[in-house]
């Protein structure tokens, strides 16, 4: 199957072939049909997995179709997204799919100047992708309306809930044309997405491509089982042998990010990072230097965990689990992409065993042991606070924080240590429960 036999304007399918794009994912093919139909879609996907084109493809051709312009400060069709950075990569996605047509594509997000973006509004817009916050500042000071907005994306939506940004979508969507299609993506399915689709699809179709929870089949994954205090050596072991590939060291606070960037540029790394305390200037150009390939390690929180389509990580590291097991699939899922392979890299603490438990039961899998042996859950020990890895001042941890102390680790027959890059797998009763869902 191609884009013509999904119903999408000759004109459409030629510009995606001149980028490139001439076959259909698995979502892509799931999803476009339903949406050209003008059916409300509820779909269940991974990142990585051609959502954008999913969702964006069906708009562009009826507002193609459709000829008109917008009136001035409106917006035909509105995607919201929970991070900056995945609300430009959908703008640059749907500006490339627009490129040559009369459509107008705009991007509002935080952190970058609001009068400018006020201005680009005033002549109104086609498409709009924004973030939350943004948004409500926008509608705030009347540069918006969204009386004329028939088409609404909610991208990443467990992200959104798990961010907070239920409250704002309860103040955004009143103001919407009351006869609208409205397309809802998400890669998890927690009790609460179920309660968001009822309210805000109407009898939606449902797609699915990939379980939820399930990581790419093509990524290699290891655990290090390591002290806390002894990570960041370790990490510069395991980055030292592949300094021509680039990789993702994800870690749990944006204090810790940076003491590990630094230090990583210490030890000659062409690195950088980006987290909640970079302007925006900071992050796009630390991406675009990524992209590039002149920053060959990027140290990233989790607004890089979902969204971003880099291609070439060869490598994604995690520093710090995430509080969030579904976070986990998220964040390896930045290698691997496109069909090629890649590794995902565990450096696991004493104090993160809980959080392991959850991950593999999220995934229903093991992850093979490289190295070190599974520590032994202490009595009454419980999940490390949200953000509590690479917080300032624990313990004698390295870059990234995190105390961790050594407690006694399992000493089951069978069990020896093995050295970065084996093959041993543990057993071990796996227990624990899932966590939230991100």
């Amino acid at each position: 199957m191609d884009f013509d036999m999904l119903g999408l304007a000759p004109r459409l399918v030629a510009k995606l072939a001149e980028q490139g794009i001439t076959d259909p994912t698995p979502i892509q093919k799931q999803a476009i049909p339903h949406a050209m139909q003008g059916r409300d879609v509820m779909g269940l996907a991974q990142t990585g997995t051609g959502k954008t084109a999913a969702f964006g493809l069906p708009m562009i051709d009826a507002l193609i179709k459709a000829g008109t312009k917008p009136a001035p400060k409106t917006a035909r069709g509105l995607i919201l997204a929970p991070t900056r950075e995945l609300a430009k990569q959908i703008a640059d996605n749907l500006t490339a799919y627009t490129k040559g047509s009369h459509l107008k594509v705009a991007l509002v997000v935080g952190g970058a100047g609001i009068v400018a973006q006020t201005k680009r509004l005033q002549g109104g817009v086609d498409l709009l992708v924004a973030t939350p916050g943004r948004l409500i500042d926008l509608l705030d000071r009347k540069a918006l309306r969204l009386n004329e907005t028939i088409y609404l994306v909610l991208d990443e939506a467990d992200q959104m809930l798990d961010m907070g940004f239920i409250h704002a979508l309860r103040q955004i969507a009143p103001l919407l044309a009351a006869d609208r299609q409205t397309m809802m993506f998400s890669a998890t399915m927690p009790k609460l997405m179920n309660e968001l689709a009822d309210t805000y699809l109407k009898n939606p179709v449902r797609v699915q491509v990939n379980p939820p929870g399930m990581a790419v089949k093509k990524i290699e994954q290891s655990v290090h089982f390591v002290a806390q205090a002894a990570k960041f050596d370790l990490l510069v072991e395991l980055l030292d042998a592949h300094r021509d590939e680039i990789a993702i060291v994800f870690g749990r606070t944006k204090h810790g990010c940076e003491k590990i960037y630094k230090q990583l540029e210490k030890k000659g790394f062409a690195a950088a990072s980006i987290h909640g305390n970079k302007s925006q200037g900071q992050r796009e150009r630390a991406l675009a230097s990524f992209k590039t390939g002149q920053v060959r390690v990027l140290v990233a929180t989790d607004v890089a965990a979902r969204g971003l389509d880099i291609p070439g990580v060869a490598f994604v590291y995690n520093y710090d689990l995430p509080n969030v097991a579904e976070n986990y699939v998220h964040r390896i899922g930045r290698t691997a992409r496109a069909g090629a392979d890649g590794k995902a890299v565990a450096l696991v603490a004493p104090d993160e065993m809980i959080e392991l438990q959850d991950i593999e039961k999220a995934m229903k899998d093991t992850i093979p042991v490289a190295s070190g042996r599974p520590w032994e859950i202490q009595p009454g020990q419980k999940k490390r606070p949200n953000g509590g890895g690479g917080g300032r001042g624990r313990g004698r941890g390295g870059p990234g924080g995190g105390g961790g102390g050594k407690p006694k680790q399992q000493n089951k027959p069978g069990h020896t240590n093995a050295k970065p890059g084996g093959g041993q797998r543990r057993r071990r009763r796996r227990g624990g429960g899932g966590g939230q869902a991100a």
